[in-house]
C-alpha cells in the first residue's frame, strides 16, 4: 500500500493551496480517507474526512475554508485549502482507513508565512 501526497509548499496568510494523495495498493472506493496534520511540538490532529460515501468532516478550525474531495476514478483524494493562516502550518498526511485498518502517507509540508 502506497499513499503519496504532494502540493505542499510555502504561502502567504490568505493564500491557496491544493493538496493531493494518490494511492495504490487498495480499493480506493471503499475506503475512508483523511487529512491529519502536525505542528512542531503538537499532537497529530485530524483535518478533514471522507468517507466511502462522499460524506464529509472537519476540524472547526477548517470548516468554511478547506475543503476534502475524492476521485475515485483516479484513486486521489484532495484537499482544498483556502484563506490559510499561520496556524495551519503543519506537515499534512493523508490516510486511509477501512474497517480498523489504517495506512498512513508519507506527509507534505505546509508552511503559511504572515
Amino acid at each position: 500500500v502506497q499513499l503519496q501526497a504532494s502540493g505542499g509548499g510555502l504561502v502567504q496568510a490568505g493564500g491557496s493551496l491544493r493538496l493531493s494523495c494518490a494511492a495504490s495498493g487498495i480499493i480506493f472506493s471503499r475506503y475512508t480517507m483523511g487529512w491529519y496534520r502536525q505542528a512542531p511540538g503538537k499532537q497529530r490532529e485530524l483535518v478533514a474526512i471522507i468517507t466511502s460515501s462522499s460524506n464529509t468532516n472537519y476540524a472547526d478550525s477548517v470548516k468554511g475554508r478547506f475543503t476534502i474531495s475524492r476521485d475515485n476514478t483516479k484513486n486521489t483524494v484532495y484537499l482544498q485549502m483556502n484563506s490559510l493562516k499561520p496556524e495551519d502550518t503543519a506537515v499534512y498526511y493523508c490516510q486511509a482507513e477501512r474497517r480498523g485498518t489504517t495506512h498512513w502517507g508519507q506527509g507534505t509540508q505546509v508552511t503559511v508565512s504572515s
